[in-house]
């Protein structure tokens, strides 16, 4: 190849920032719409990258951040999951749902718990509860995911 490729980078903006929240309210309800759907592998094939300096799992497809879920640490053994972010030409495809999987088993494997903020990973748990014991029992952030049937 004699071209350079490059790194694509998007930023993944978050409800307090976006200034659009129904825009947001949107993306939110078509992500909980794929983890309640689409429990298959995803479409895509995408690794996950832990950047632990800026707080964020990140999906990656080639060269391509598709998605990302950041979070807070909280102590040496909780994450606070706040808001999974797919961009929109990968949703519906399963990534929000694999991403959210294996962010949840790299916190088992740590011996970490989590609180959650996102209402979308909170639906995963709900759909899945093997992932349940990984709830922070004093910390658990969101009660509730979606109010879909």
């Amino acid at each position: 190849m004699t071209e350079p490729t490059e790194q694509t980078r998007y930023p993944i903006e978050h409800p307090d920032e976006a200034g659009h929240p129904e825009a947001r309210g949107q993306e939110q309800a078509v992500l909980i719409g794929e983890v309640i759907d689409d429990p298959h592998a995803p479409a895509i094939d995408f690794h996950v990258v832990n950047d632990e300096r800026a707080g964020i799992y990140e999906a990656i497809a080639g060269d391509t951040e598709i998605a990302g879920l950041p979070y807070n640490v909280a102590g040496d053994d909780r994450l606070v999951l706040m808001s999974t972010s797919v961009f929109p030409e990968y949703r519906r495809q399963g990534v929000a749902t694999e991403l959210i999987r294996r962010v949840l088993d790299d916190v088992r494997t740590r011996g970490m718990t989590v609180t959650i903020m996102c209402p979308i990973v909170r639906t995963f748990i709900e759909r899945n509860p093997a992932y349940a014991d990984l709830v922070d029992p004093e910390h658990p952030g969101a009660t509730k995911g979606s109010h879909h049937s």
